[in-house]
């Protein structure tokens, strides 16, 4: 079994635990890696994008001239895709562009993320992240401490508004908890900070 030696918020080693292979020892899958990031970047999209037709654009009810013998190309409205103002042909409408992936995968890509941070150290574990105050600067230097590097992805036990809006103003930081971790956020981040309690809990969760 890995394992992974466990800081204090100062940086200092305060002990060591143990992972589960299932969830820290998995194969890592590029192509499930690649599908998990796709489906979650594509369930962002809102799709809310619209663009008018010929038939939705006002105006242009009125032949613009006759017909025959003016010398123009004919033309029945200046609502037509090829005038200024008219509609547009074939532009987007509103859709969704939402991806599904069965619980295998999703499980399958979660535990290759977390291996391969596991397996080229960039996963760090902090026995507690608390603040006893709404204080940037705790964080940030908590972050420093333990060599978080430049974007790291902070894994919370739970959502504690003091800690949370601590590192609200750290704008390369991202904070999350352990049951909403996915695998673009850990792909994301240079480097994973987990709360010891946030770990522990997604061992419990995962590794059965």
């Amino acid at each position: 079994m890995p394992t992974i030696k466990v800081v204090n918020m100062a940086g200092a080693p305060v002990g060591e635990m143990t992972l589960s292979d299932r969830v820290f020892a998995a194969d890592v899958n590029g192509a499930v890696l690649h599908a998990a990031v796709r489906a979650y970047l594509a369930n962002q999209r809102q799709g809310t994008q619209s663009t008018l037709t010929r038939t939705e654009v006002s105006g242009g009810g009125k032949k613009p001239w006759k017909q025959k013998g003016t010398g123009r190309a004919r033309q029945g409205s200046t609502r037509a895709p090829q005038w200024t103002h008219g509609g547009i042909a074939l532009g987007p409408k509103p859709r969704s562009y939402r991806m599904k992936l069965n619980k295998k995968l999703r499980r399958a890509a979660i535990f290759g993320a977390l291996t391969d941070k596991l397996a080229n150290q960039n996963m760090i574990v902090v026995d507690a992240i608390a603040a006893a105050d709404y204080k940037t600067k705790t964080m940030a230097n908590m972050l420093a401490a333990v060599g978080a590097g430049k974007k790291p992805l902070v894994v919370l036990e739970n959502n504690d508004e003091k800690t949370v809006l601590s590192f609200a103003n750290i704008p390369t930081a991202k904070t999350t908890q352990y049951n909403t971790i996915n695998v673009y956020d850990i792909m994301n981040a240079d480097k994973i900070v987990f709360a010891k309690g946030a770990l522990e809990k997604i061992e419990e969760v995962y590794a059965q």
